[in-house]
């Protein structure tokens, strides 16, 4: 059987996927827009809820104790709604700088979506960033050979991540159906969330968020190191729902044929 007989649209994330290894450029500009603030974020926090819309992912750190505490010290007050608004307005610029710089596509990104093309498997993509967010990261990703047909962004639907809407309104838009034929591929807990509520198969990348470095200090590791470091990623995607996890995106088409073998 082929991947074709089996699914009919792959929906990749972006940042940890497929451009942007170790899905740093978000993290680093959480830190920034923080900073602007008067508030040491630390990286692990930030990475806590990646995956989510940018708006959700601030509002989740402005509830953080630690967070509280230091926002507390700082301004002689608890977080309050509007902070949220304040937070955005100093991301925005360190998201599209940051976002701008890490869109190399990840090694084998690139040939991964000419095989499911070569398939006639159709391509989609969302992303917790905004639109605005991802035009930098649109355009470099084309001139790099990937340019999915369909694209949505944070603000596209009432509710982001972990509900099903993107993946409903990304359906709904391509004529899709049913959503056991579609593939999800995120390397966040909250994108593996997205994908079983959507009733999808959901791929994990465990190279991405989990891990959190970039390429080349991943790939300095001790073979044994990250062998435990690809494990412990496995296990945290697994826990949200992922049906397979997987080293990278580059190991995605093997997965699906044999998938597709399963099913027939």
């Amino acid at each position: 059987m082929s991947i074709r007989d089996r699914f009919d649209l792959v929906i990749f994330d972006w940042a940890g996927t497929m451009v942007d290894f170790g899905s740093e450029a978000p993290v680093k500009a959480l830190i920034e827009a923080f900073a602007a603030v008067g508030i040491d974020l630390e990286a692990a926090a930030a990475r806590r809820d990646m995956g989510k819309a940018k708006r959700d992912h601030v509002a989740s750190l402005l509830q953080d104790p630690a967070i509280v505490a230091a926002w507390r010290a700082r301004h002689a007050r608890a977080p309050e709604p509007g902070d949220v608004d304040l937070i955005m307005s100093h991301l925005a610029g360190p998201m599209r700088e940051h976002a701008a710089r890490a869109s190399t596509l990840i090694p084998g990104a690139r040939a991964t979506f000419d095989r499911l093309r070569a398939e006639g498997v159709r391509v989609a993509s969302s992303t917790g960033y905004t639109r605005e967010m991802m035009v930098p990261v649109l355009a470099r990703a084309a001139e790099q050979g990937y340019a999915p047909e369909h694209l949505l962004c944070s603000g596209d639907t009432p509710m982001g991540r972990p509900t099903p809407l993107m993946i409903y309104k990304a359906c709904a838009e391509l004529g899709i159906w049913p959503l056991s034929r579609v593939v999800k591929v995120d390397d966040a807990p909250v994108g593996i969330a997205e994908g079983k509520s959507a009733g999808a198969f959901t791929v994990g990348v465990a190279s991405g968020n989990e891990i959190g470095l970039s390429l080349d200090a991943f790939q300095a590791l001790p073979a044994a190191e990250r062998a435990s470091r690809i494990a412990t990623a496995e296990r945290t995607l697994r826990a949200a729902g992922a049906d397979v996890v997987l080293p990278s995106v580059a190991d995605l088409i093997p997965a699906l044929e044999l998938a597709a073998r399963q099913a027939a």
